[in-house]
């Protein structure tokens, strides 16, 4: 009998008899992935043959009989392999195992030692144990030194190094590296811990490299691994809680595990990587004998807080990842489009000044030796001055910039740190040009649609004009975004911020409403806002109810009411008033206010809830600067939010970092909604991963919440989510009817472009179901039409959703509008490649000849479907429109139409390097001897999980410059194919590489594209069938694509 419950077990005969007589629904089966199929038919055979030599004991036989099994096991695989290496592997009859071996010349024969005299560790090299601390078991210590002496290669990862730990190794760990071991360490400067004398030994010691992190604040390195490498494939590592104190490794409650690569050699491939990535991070720096003073006042100022700012302007500012991403896109909203005026959204906290520092130092790199004047501008002194400062850091330079705010007169206004308030009281634009500033940044943007921002906005002609904002939707409906062609150029994404602890994490409930909004009126893409305000506030016991559901959740979820700061975010003044009446009434003292409170109820109304006399403030409007306050603990969505923005927005009124706030609960009240009301949105901007669907997150349980984040969702309201997701875009019906209703919805003109902004929808979640020609069809936006190659382009339209090449899209906007006038035969060599790369999109097989038939016939019918092909320009126009990075050609000794970094389907990029039968294509590798390229395919998450150990360290890249990736199982290093690989430079020959993160592409199903990393140079290797290579690429990789090829970065 079978005890309920989950289970990963190959089904055999006995459990296939025991599942055939319970139903399906009390069972789940899976077929065995086929990448992970190998790894678990072995656990299972292990498992058998174990059992099967036990029972030839137990029915008295001896070794020699259970060798003489094993052996017909190793004669049946190689029967059916036919590879004769599996000959070599029988078992001898002697049943022995090999303990050691020594080099010929080895020092120790000459004084009488032999092999058997070696210092092994008393744990078992091959098997992975525990240790505890236990009485019986070996002490850790005892057990490090032993691993010590009998490894050929260390790395040893902990936060802080003691000396009173380290002397217990340093007689072995000398021994070592004077023998010629490698040594590697890195720590960090983490509280102080860490004693100078310790890193001071280590640094001595032969055949040493310490690496640093004097940035804990941004490193948090926590863990503890000391790793033994062995060349004879016996490698081990300690992973735990122990410090290299005496304590941790000789006393404390300290647990740690030991792992061994003969059974857990996934988790070794991952410990040994993730340590590469580490040592080849910038956040880690070499220590060196000059660095001793530096280390000692780190150690110092994290003891005693106390950081000398003298530091700042001699340390390199580096960008962390998220605002690498912005930099990067930045520069393509003005290379590839010629905007120059650029808005970057991000929340409060997240470094937005660094950002704009980081760009006008670029800036000044690209105009060298031209003033690169600069104009900041923000409202408050106290913004300006940390501003100055930033700058100051990222320019290195002490003595840049002046400020002209309060009592502060400037010598000089080549770079000014500005208050609008002055720029109108001096009236500023009478003393200067238009043109006299390169670069003016406005930080807090959405204050420049009052009128005290339009003299400066509309006088001066700055080369780059940035503005910076939290909140680009204003709450008098006036937007910022015209300013910037209505475009946001770039925004921090909020998980991120969570991620990186620049905001506060979040644990949200959703809560399910007694009120139903499904009848109420909808328009202009919202609820009407007096009806809501009517049923959250005046209809009796409907609006009773509703508030008490409001107050008993939040008794429920809260730790203690006695320590709420809350905010209640309501749709009305009506509302505002009614709600802070009724918890007052409850016992739970509140005030509410308006846009029309005065500054100075404003600020009691802060004073009031931060010192603890009131609980909550109930507001109307978001834009609302006098509820900005930081220890906010609690809000609560009393009202459906229909603009993401605005959600966010609220939301993030309560993420900012405060002390003893641990993090925010949110309760946002869900009913029943309109079927236009967007639910998809709001989650997916509060998840990490981008490639999960928000219904599978809601099935999973939101696996992929921000760090140090919950989302919790009461059943009912679960399933008002899914159904009104499935409603709204889960089908075609759900597309048609928002096509049909959008004009009036939004006040926008019904196009392609505008439909998926609006919706913040992919393209392919509309091509997954049909051509938006279609939908609008059906939806009777425009009238029906009849064209010949519906069907072929409607598939096609799905794979040219991810085209991101700039030199093809432009390509392909110029020739397919006059197919009919195009003498294909004069085209030139690049042109052909990009027209054969669009003709195996579209019919799904390379163009023989352009003279041919079949082939003219089929590109002449593009122009009989006009309403398709206009579909068609519209895609590529819009994909035009969102690329966000630079891309650029990759030099490979012929006209290649493919740039670096952008992404191509597997027939895409095998014709455009003139390989014409790409469908015959299976493997990972491919070899193009007339071209001489190595072309690889690499699928980073080769398990059709997201998560798969098993496959995962196969294939990652280390840093943004080095790529580690694994061969076929077939490929010597000593056969042709590896000496190619690793010989390929003074061959002649090049290696591309080409990555997709999964095998099928997460919203069509159908399989992923490729995005280009460029060329690639051979570094070193490490084993044969498999090898496994690290590979130099010309070009780094940029950071939108490093957190998917880096499964080893940590936040």
């Amino acid at each position: 009998m079978l005890p309920p419950g989950l289970y990963e077990q190959v089904i055999n005969t006995a459990l296939n008899r025991e599942l055939s007589e319970i139903p399906d629904a009390r069972k789940s089966v899976a077929p065995i992935d086929k990448a992970e199929a190998s790894k678990v038919l072995a656990q299972y055979l292990a498992d058998v043959v174990q059992k099967g030599l036990d029972n030839v004991l137990d029915n008295g036989g001896d070794i020699s009989m259970q060798i003489s099994l094993a052996n017909k096991i190793v004669d049946l695989i190689q029967n059916t392999t036919q590879e004769a290496d599996f000959a070599t592997l029988s078992v001898e009859q002697r049943a022995e195992q090999l303990l050691a071996l020594l080099r010929e010349q080895d020092p120790r024969l000459a004084v009488g030692k032999t092999a058997a005299d070696l210092i092994r560790p008393e744990t078992s090299i091959a098997q992975s144990s525990l240790f505890t601390g236990a009485i019986h078991e070996p002490q850790m210590y005892t057990e490090l030194k032993r691993e010590i002496i009998s490894a050929d290669r260390i790395d040893m990862l902990v936060s802080f190094i003691k000396w009173s730990g380290l002397r217990l190794l340093i007689d072995e760990l000398r021994e070592f590296t004077q023998n010629g071991g490698k040594l590697r360490i890195i720590t960090t400067s983490y509280m102080g811990a860490t004693d100078v004398k310790a890193i001071e030994e280590l640094r001595n010691l032969p055949n040493t490299k310490i690496k640093v992190s004097y940035d804990t604040k941004r490193t948090r390195l926590h863990a503890k691994t000391y790793i033994f490498y062995r060349d004879t494939g016996f490698t081990t590592a300690y992973v735990g809680s122990s410090n290299l104190s005496n304590a941790a490794i000789s006393s404390g409650l300290e647990w740690n595990v030991k792992v061994t690569r003969r059974d857990l050699p996934e988790t070794i491939d991952k410990i040994a990587a993730t340590f590469e990535s580490y040592w080849n991070s910038n956040e880690f720096e070499y220590y060196s004998e000059d660095q001793k003073e530096r280390l000692a006042r780190a150690l110092k100022a994290e003891k005693y807080f106390d950081a000398n700012n003298a530091e700042v302007y001699t340390m390199d500012i580096a960008p962390y990842s998220y605002q690498q991403e912005i930099l990067d896109k930045l520069e393509a909203e003005r290379t590839v489009r010629g905007y120059t005026r650029n808005l970057v959204v991000a929340a409060t906290g997240t470094g937005k000044t660094v950002i704009s520092a980081l760009d006008y130092k670029r800036f000044c790199k690209q105009h060298t030796g031209k003033p690169c004047r600069l104009l900041f501008v923000a409202h408050r002194e106290e913004i300006l001055r940390q501003s100055l400062y930033t700058f100051r850091a990222v320019l290195k330079d002490a003595n840049f910039g002046e400020l002209f705010v309060g009592s502060y007169r400037p010598e000089g206004i080549d770079h000014l740190f500005l208050s609008i308030q002055t720029f109108n009281s001096q009236d500023f634009t009478a003393k200067t040009a238009p043109d006299f500033y390169d670069y003016i940044v406005v930080d807090e943007f959405h204050h420049a649609a009052a009128p005290t921002y339009q003299k400066l906005l509309s006088y001066y002609q700055p080369q780059i004009l940035l503005g910076l904002t939290a909140t680009p939707e204003r709450m008098d409906g006036k937007s910022v975004l015209p300013y910037f062609s209505n475009r946001i150029a770039a925004e921090i994404r909020l998980p991120e911020a969570i991620d990186r602890k620049l905001l506060c994490p979040f644990q949200y409930f959703g809560v399910t409403d007694t009120v139903d909004l499904n009848t109420l009126k909808w328009s202009a893409g919202g609820y009407d806002k007096n009806e809501l305000s009517n049923l959250y506030t005046l209809s009796g016991t409907v609006a009773n109810r509703r508030a008490d559901l409001v107050m008993s959740s939040l008794l429920k979820y809260v730790t203690d009411i006695d320590e709420v700061k809350g905010l209640g975010f309501c749709v009305s003044i009506e509302h505002a008033e009614f709600m802070c009446r009724y918890f007052n009434d409850h016992g739970i003292p509140s005030i509410f206010l308006t846009g029309k409170s005065s500054d100075e109820e404003r600020k009691t109304a802060k004073g009031r809830l931060v010192s603890g006399e009131i609980r909550f403030i109930f507001v109307v409007d978001i834009y609302n600067e006098g509820v900005d306050i930081p220890e906010v603990n609690t809000v609560l969505f009393l009202r459906p939010t229909e603009s993401l923005t605005i959600f966010l927005q609220q939301l993030g009124r309560g993420l900012r970092l405060s002390e003893d706030k641990e993090c925010l609960t949110v309760l946002d009240f869900i009913g029943q909604a309109n079927k236009r009301y967007n639910f998809e949105d709001k989650f997916a901007a509060l998840l990490s991963n981008t490639t999960r669907s928000v219904t599978r997150e809601i099935k999973d349980g939101f696996v992929s919440a921000p760090k140090g984040c919950y989302i919790q969702l009461e059943k009912k309201a679960a399933k008002y989510i899914l159904d009104n997701i499935r409603a709204s875009y889960g089908n075609t019906a759900g597309l048609v009817s928002r096509v049909a209703s959008f004009a009036e919805d939004t006040g926008l003109e019904l196009t392609l472009a505008n439909f998926l902004d609006y919706y913040h929808l992919d393209p392919r979640a509309i091509y997954k179901f049909s051509s938006f020609s279609r939908i609008c069809a059906r939806a009777d936006a425009i009238l029906d039409f009849n064209e010949p190659l519906e069907d072929i382009l409607t598939k096609a339209l799905g794979r040219l959703a991810v085209v991101d090449s700039r030199r093809w899209i432009r390509f392909l906007l110029d020739l397919l509008p006059r197919l009919d006038d195009v003498d294909f035969s004069a085209l030139s060599e690049l042109d052909r490649r990009m027209l054969q790369m669009f003709y195996v999109t579209v019919w799904g097989k390379a163009a023989e000849s352009w003279e041919s038939d079949e082939v003219l016939d089929n590109l002449y019918a593009l122009s009989d479907s006009p309403v398709l092909l206009g579909e068609l320009l519209d895609l590529l126009q819009y994909r035009y429109e969102q690329i966000d990075f630079i891309d650029e050609p990759v030099e490979l000794g012929f006209d290649c139409p493919l740039d670096l970094h952008c992404t191509y389907t597997r027939d895409q990029l095998l014709v455009a390097l003139d390989f014409l039968k790409p469908a015959t294509v299976r493997e990972g590798v491919k070899w193009l001897p007339e071209k001489q390229l190595d072309v690889f395919f690499v699928t980073l998450n080769k398990a059709d999980k997201d998560y798969s150990p098993t496959t995962m360290y196969h294939d990652y890249s280390i840093n943004e410059n080095l790529f580690h990736w694994q061969s076929q199982s077939t490929t010597a290093a000593d056969s042709s194919t590896g000496q190619r690989y690793i010989h390929h430079r003074e061959r002649g020959s090049k290696i591309l590489l080409f990555v997709r993160e999964f095998k099928a592409d997460r919203i069509t199903g159908g399989a992923e594209a490729y995005t280009f990393l460029g060329t690639a140079n051979y570094v070193r290797h490490e084993g044969s069938k498999p090898m496994n290579i690290t590979w130099k690429l010309d070009r780094p990789i940029p950071a939108k694509f490093l957190k998917k090829t880096n499964k080893l970065v940590v936040g």
